[in-house]
């Protein structure tokens, strides 16, 4: 999908004209410091592998050249769109800017359904705007305990693994994301591991350094037992005082097990929504999610 840098919109706001632009790379930067105040604790680098995906649909809304709102609605295919990073400057809410910068971003997802994740405070905005809740996620947060010895079938992601870990990773996800895949596979800082059984993947998971400690994402897995031997291989390096968070959806009670086993606990909650029906995925192999600000 090709960038583009037109004006989309603009808008009346109490101090002036907002511009809505879908903007560069390099301007987003400031949109990460924003969640990392905010206490999302993004992964380091994030937005400049997922911005790829479609460089037209993220949004700023811009007085001049300060950067005051931004919303991402990333489309992944034909049928299906992710929304994330809705934020304004703190010292600007209230003024019916992120609003504006809604109005001209949304239309970008078509007639895709679209998903999201809310924090708890914003489910009643976004269920006047459509969204239905499908699920909770829970946040896992905490330094892991030690595992089970190394499975012989978890190994480290080389090139020859990208296809196949890209068509299992459709199984899991609504759309084919490959190219991101391969960029996520290959970031520098990410660790991916692979678990196979018989020479075929069944299950992947990455690791990637966060604002604060690490996050696991995706972590997708056929069985229990491969989820396990995943996210012992991920963790095996850190040491004692680093500490991990994972995103797991609430129905999953083997991933829950899997995060309380492992020493992890809940500190807050998410909760996933959308503008149509749930999209068709194997559910019971997400034992975490990739991203909570883009799918």
């Amino acid at each position: 999908m090709r960038p583009t840098t037109r004006t989309v919109a603009t808008a009346t706001a109490p101090d002036g004209e907002l511009a809505v632009t879908a903007g560069p790379l390099d301007l987003w930067h400031e949109v990460v410091g924003w969640t990392a105040d905010e206490g999302w604790n993004p992964g380091n680098g994030d937005i400049t592998r997922f911005h790829p995906t479609d460089p037209g649909g993220f949004f700023l809304g811009r007085r001049g050249d300060r950067t005051v709102s931004s919303l991402s609605i990333v489309n992944y295919s034909d049928d299906y769109a992710f929304l994330g990073y809705y934020l304004v400057a703190p010292e600007l809410r209230g003024q019916g800017l992120g609003l504006a910068t809604w109005r001209a971003a949304f239309p970008h997802a078509g007639a895709r359904t679209v998903g999201l994740d809310a924090v708890p405070a914003q489910q009643a905005t976004y269920r006047r705007a459509g969204f239905t809740p499908a699920h909770d996620t829970l946040r896992y947060t905490g330094r892991p305990t030690p595992g089970a010895a190394p499975s012989p079938d978890t190994h480290p992601v080389t090139a020859a693994h990208h296809d196949a870990i890209a068509a299992y990773d459709r199984r899991c996800f609504p759309a084919d994301r490959r190219d991101f895949v391969t960029r996520w596979l290959t970031a520098p800082g990410h660790t991916a591991r692979v678990h196979l059984r018989d020479g075929e993947v069944v299950g992947y998971g990455v690791l990637r350094p966060g604002h604060s400690g690490h996050r696991i994402g995706p972590l997708f897995a056929d069985t229990p037992q491969s989820a396990e031997a995943l996210f012992d291989a991920l963790t095996a390096h850190l040491g004692p005082a680093e500490e991990v968070t994972l995103d797991v959806p609430e129905p999953h009670t083997s991933a829950h097990a899997l995060a309380t086993g492992r020493g992890l606990t809940v500190g807050s909650h998410t909760v996933r929504m959308y503008t149509g029906p749930v999209p068709p995925v194997a559910a019971a192999h997400t034992f975490g999610v990739t991203s909570l600000e883009l799918g």
